[in-house]
């Protein structure tokens, strides 16, 4: 018999997509003779599920505003797997169906996706081959104010939106720069994307957020998410703290790093550029 799982869907109902991460947390649930946590009710009434909740979570959203996310976060819940149907379906091709009842075909490919949520690894689970990423030996740092930017001079790769990649080999851990970090302000959310799923250059590989701001997380290169970082999803302030090392979002193996570092910047012309535009920072705090 498949493990057992706790599973918590979104609430959104009223949105298309809603319905279908009903049907597939029922299916899951169905399947692994596992539990399923109301998100009203656990709001609301969260010792009810304690028992339920011994159980490892998979966490269900329908849309991206990823509510049941952001309720397990705020519980301080641990998610071993998670699914954003919006995001999926995209990638698949698939439709919503355009109703809030699913058709024959939507409720198919929800069992579908309800088996595949079964099979799949647990995020942060280590990957087959173990990559030893090394803390920067040499930090260069730009001053403006009161505030220092820090950046490291070797072995990272950054982007104009901020985000870096530390690259070894075939792959590479991806973040948010110091200079991001002390723009948005003490963070209290972090999404990072799902273990497997594809990134191009310039796309989003999770958003973080603060109590002032949300940011998407842009990566710097391409490649398939090999594990994602559940210290900074559980605990974002570790990305303030450490932005650099501790505070890594996701894993990539990489698919095109040639044709990737064309357009990126390495330490000491990312400095230059935080110089350029700290002249013209406002800090948020």
């Amino acid at each position: 018999m498949a493990e057992r799982f706790a599973v918590l869907p979104c609430n959104g109902l009223d949105k298309l997509a809603g319905p279908l991460a009903r049907e597939i947390a029922l299916a899951v649930v169905e399947a692994c003779k596992g539990e399923l946590i109301c998100p009203v009710l656990y709001n609301n009434l969260s010792a009810r599920y304690a028992k339920a909740l011994e159980l490892p979570l998979i966490v269900i959203d329908g849309c991206g505003t990823r509510c049941a996310t952001k309720l397990a976060t705020e519980h301080g819940l641990k998610m071993v797997r998670k699914l954003q149907v919006a995001e999926t379906l995209k990638e698949l091709g698939e439709s919503d169906g355009g109703s809030l009842t699913p058709d024959a075909e939507r409720l198919a490919l929800c069992q579908r996706l309800a088996e595949k949520l079964l099979s799949a690894p647990d995020e942060g689970a280590a990957s087959n081959t173990e990559v030893q990423f090394a803390e920067p030996v040499e930090y260069g740092s730009v001053t403006h104010d009161k505030f220092i930017f820090r950046v490291p001079m070797q072995d990272y790769l950054f982007n104009e939106n901020h985000c870096w990649a530390h690259v070894v080999g075939n792959r590479a851990r991806v973040g948010i720069s110091d200079y991001m970090q002390q723009q948005l302000t003490d963070l209290t959310f972090c999404e990072p994307p799902r273990i497997g799923a594809r990134i191009e250059q310039f796309g989003e590989v999770g958003n973080v957020e603060s109590v002032k701001s949300v940011a998407d997380i842009l990566s710097p290169v391409s490649g398939h998410v090999v594990a994602v970082n559940p210290i900074a999803a559980e605990t974002p302030e570790i990305i303030n703290e450490d932005p650099y090392v501790r505070g890594w979002v996701a894993e990539l193996e990489l698919t095109d790093l040639e044709s990737d570092r064309q357009l990126l910047m390495d330490g000491p012309a990312y400095l230059d550029f935080v110089r350029r535009q700290a002249a013209q920072y406002k800090p948020n705090r």
